[in-house]
């Protein structure tokens, strides 16, 4: 396990220092079109997204952060390369941190104006590094883009912001490359106590990028590596969010919405299980959104097991499942074994017995 690290504020949200690890995203709207970017962010926000990233490319989009910063429930993170008066601007706007690459920024003198603004007003700098943009002397002198490059990479640009006085730094470094991003921030890991921004950038295509991100995310955050984090898709940014929930659910980190355990299937099974999880899945479909809208880490697990093998013991693990025999179920909740149903009931009876648990459990009823 790695040590704890540092503590900066977004928005009022913490980002390390044993602080829960946090979900973001980003928009792919136009930053200027604040209408067609609040509905997205609205979205977002309502699927669990709890930090927001905007590109801004241009002033327009910078002047438009004012408004979105005032409606956005979630903290705005403005996202800036090139031109530090896009930062500066964006700041005057209200942003809760900005995300900026010093090694393209400009000057010295110009990452200082960022960095003084940023340390008054109190705005956190996200220094992102990303294996399509590093710095031409490092390529050089390692013959193409390496995990020490980019570690090196982020790491001298931290420097320069403390050189320059300014410590509310969050880092991050990415790769498409699952191996070498893991290797990346394991090496930035050691190096320094800031909180890390986590994600294996260019993931690629929901199908693809599930599984990257998957083996990329769950590695660091199985090893303690990882205070803020990002899920790339090419795809509506609220899969990205979906799926980092999912994610963080798995690893046992934040336990939240309704999770299905099921049994691969073998020999042994004597009801077409597929068919009794499509259902039941389908008539979860209201008390999964009742989860989702709920707030805190409301969980509920259920397990639907296909055979007497190990289907009894992991139904009584679960707070609600089903342990099968030849065309029948025996249901159990909360370790307690209640009735034998038919096949066919299986489906309503176990979604009945969710409504009563989430109802009894967190107040929670589908409307």
């Amino acid at each position: 396990m790695t040590k704890t690290k540092r503590q900066v504020i977004c928005g009022g949200l913490p980002i390390g220092g044993g602080a829960p690890i946090t979900i973001q995203s980003m928009t792919n709207t136009n930053t200027a079109d604040v209408t067609a970017t609040m509905r997205q962010i609205d979205r977002l926000t309502e699927a669990g997204c709890e930090i927001i990233r905007l590109a801004v490319p241009d002033m327009d989009a910078a002047l438009a952060l004012k408004e979105i910063k005032r409606r956005s429930r979630i903290p705005v993170v403005a996202d800036i390369h090139f031109d530090y008066r896009l930062a500066l601007a964006a700041m005057e706007s209200g942003v809760d941190k900005i995300r900026i690459n010093p090694g393209n920024i400009g000057s010295r003198e110009n990452v200082r104006k960022v960095a003084d603004l940023a340390k008054a007003r109190g705005i956190p700098i996200r220094v992102g590094v990303n294996s399509g943009s590093l710095e031409k002397d490092i390529l050089a002198r390692d013959g193409g883009v390496t995990a020490r490059g980019l570690a090196d990479s982020a790491l001298r640009n931290v420097r320069l912001l403390e050189e320059l006085d300014f410590e509310d730094i969050v880092i991050s470094l990415k790769s498409s490359n699952v191996k070498m991003n893991d290797t990346a921030y394991r090496m930035v890991d050691a190096a320094c106590d800031h909180p890390l921004h986590i994600g294996v950038t260019e993931a690629g295509t929901p199908a693809r990028g599930r599984t990257k991100s998957a083996a990329g995310l769950g590695a660091l955050l199985l090893s303690g590596i990882g205070d803020t984090m990002r899920v790339s898709l090419t795809a509506d940014p609220v899969q990205e969010v979906l799926f980092a929930r999912e994610l963080l659910d798995v690893l046992d980190i934040r336990k939240s919405g309704i999770e299905i355990v099921s049994c691969p299937t073998c020999g042994r099974t004597e009801v077409d299980l597929e068919e009794v999880i499509a259902r039941a899945e389908e008539k979860l479909e209201p008390l999964k959104q009742a989860f989702e809208r709920a707030e805190g880490s409301a969980h509920m697990k259920i397990a639907i097991m296909g055979c007497v093998v190990n289907g009894p013991g992991e139904a009584r693990e679960a707070d609600i499942g089903v342990a099968c025999g030849r065309g029948k179920g025996v249901l159990i909740t909360e370790g307690k074994i209640l009735r034998q149903v038919t096949e066919e009931e299986i489906p309503e009876q176990l979604v009945r017995l969710a409504e009563e648990y989430a109802e009894n459990t967190y107040g929670i009823h589908t409307i």
